[in-house]
């Protein structure tokens, strides 16, 4: 499916890698926005949903993503540039690493839905490999990247496997980044945690309580914690 509608906003992803997936709608619908914020950086836009998400969430007025691959990077800008928000909404054609060269902004907002396939093998689609793969963007360099980056209110939202859940956590305590929200998804209520979302802080809570949430109770019949989470988006919940 080349086009993707949202209730707000379309998507095209034709040319990317990575199609829209549940994982991005989940951490665009959950990343807290209660910080009030003015800037956000979406760190590997992909097609740009977090961006599009976030800006028909809060009313931040610089929505900055940044792309590294080429057709990724085209397709973000015109998803952009046909979407409500596109005066707040601008795409980087860059690597994490050149962007933070020279740092000229901090954003109270990072959300990165990072990839994340850590294991040994690529396939022969290079582009998919790359937006897939961990070795695109090591979890150590994205998280010295929020470090850098973060404002003193910001929070950094991302979505990993659960069964990365503890290491995540452990880098971010090296940069004193601390978590302040901890979701853990699981497909129907009887099958195992396959993913974590988590927001972090630059200021520990002194209890933190991991809740979860079950996307599906059988095929396509949702449950309503699903669907009080992204029906603001999804044109059929």
């Amino acid at each position: 499916m080349s086009t993707f509608s949202f209730k707000q906003f379309t998507i095209q992803q034709d040319k990317c890698a990575m199609k829209i997936g549940t994982d991005a709608v989940l951490l665009g619908a959950w990343c807290p926005v209660d910080n009030n914020p003015f800037s956000v950086l979406d760190i590997g836009a992909g097609t740009g949903i977090l961006s599009l998400m976030l800006a028909q969430r809060c009313n931040a007025e610089q929505i900055d993503a940044i792309e590294i691959d080429e057709e990724a990077y085209e397709q973000c800008v015109e998803n952009f540039e046909n979407s409500p928000w596109s005066d707040r909404l601008f795409c980087f054609h860059a690597g994490l690493d050149e962007f933070v060269d020279e740092p000229e902004d901090e954003y109270d907002i990072i959300i990165s839905n990072p990839p994340f396939y850590s294991e040994d093998y690529k396939t022969s689609d290079s582009q998919r490999d790359l937006a897939r793969f961990q070795d695109a963007l090591p979890f150590e360099e994205l998280i010295e990247a929020a470090d850098l980056l973060l404002s003193e209110n910001g929070i950094f939202a991302v979505i990993i496997p659960y069964k990365e859940e503890e290491r995540f956590i452990d880098l971010c305590a090296e940069v004193e980044l601390f978590p302040v929200k901890v979701t853990r998804v699981k497909g129907t209520h009887t099958t195992p945690i396959v993913r974590s979302l988590l927001a972090f802080k630059r200021y520990e809570l002194s209890v933190l309580t991991a809740d979860e949430l079950v996307i599906e109770i059988s095929r396509h019949e949702y449950t309503d914690e699903y669907i009080n989470l992204t029906k603001v988006f999804y044109l059929k919940m």
